[in-house]
């Protein structure tokens, strides 16, 4: 099973389960889609990582083996994926516990909060690095989240950061202790989902995100899907 769910007090905690750096396949941006897509539009949502990493990114070996079909489902299905969180209406919530690389990264980012408790963890976009571009919902989602000029040096660099350095340019919003990232999460949400005009102030401040996602996913198309070997 890639991910894993569970239901407190009318929150979904969603985590990823692909041992042991919980890189992202075919099953894992099904999962995380439907699972997302299912939930209630008043039901917060945490999404972390099992163990010391959030997401390491694309699992570059199991894509390397999929037929060209799979490979589309898989460049088409990050960009759904991508466009369920940002969409999901309530609060949407990372507890960032470890390294988050490429299209890990891309997950936290989707989240309205982000809290990470990982000082020694690695925060990237390397897809430069692997030879493969970026899904275009996942352009989407950093070209909304990042500021151009760290976003033009960490893509075409494949920089690795720390958890510092995503704090002081307000990609993430809290840092907390290892083994409180859970708990800062939890207390993070409830103050977002206790405010009453959460959801409107949602659609007005990442509603051009949104927007551009839901377009995406209704077309049923990626430019790059050449390169990925999956056109």
């Amino acid at each position: 099973m890639a991910v894993s769910i569970a239901e407190r007090a009318g929150t979904l905690w969603l985590t990823l389960l692909r041992p042991p750096v919980n890189a992202i396949d075919l099953e894992m941006v099904e999962s995380v889609t439907r699972i997302v897509e299912e939930t209630k539009p008043d039901h917060p949502i945490v999404l972390t990582g099992k163990g010391k990493s959030f997401s390491a990114g694309i699992d570059t070996t199991a894509f390397a083996a999929y037929s060209k079909d799979q490979r589309r489902d898989m460049v088409l299905g990050i960009t759904r994926m991508v466009c369920a969180l940002v969409c999901h209406p309530a609060p949407v919530v990372a507890a960032i516990n470890g390294h988050a690389l490429g299209g890990g990264l891309v997950l936290a980012l989707t989240a309205d909060y982000r809290v990470a408790g990982a000082p020694d963890a690695k925060f990237g976009l390397t897809e430069a690095k692997a030879g493969v571009p970026f899904p275009i919902g996942a352009v989407e989602v950093i070209r909304h989240e990042i500021p151009a000029p760290l976003l033009r040096n960490l893509t075409l660099t494949s920089r690795i950061i720390n958890q510092d350095a995503l704090l002081e340019a307000g990609l993430i919003d809290q840092v907390s202790q290892p083994d409180n990232v859970l708990i800062a999460a939890s207390q993070a949400l409830h103050v977002l989902k206790g405010q009453p005009g959460f959801r409107a102030v949602k659609r007005q401040v990442r509603g051009l995100l949104q927007a551009r996602l839901t377009a995406l996913v209704e077309k049923g198309d990626d430019p790059f899907l050449k390169a990925f070997g999956a056109a």
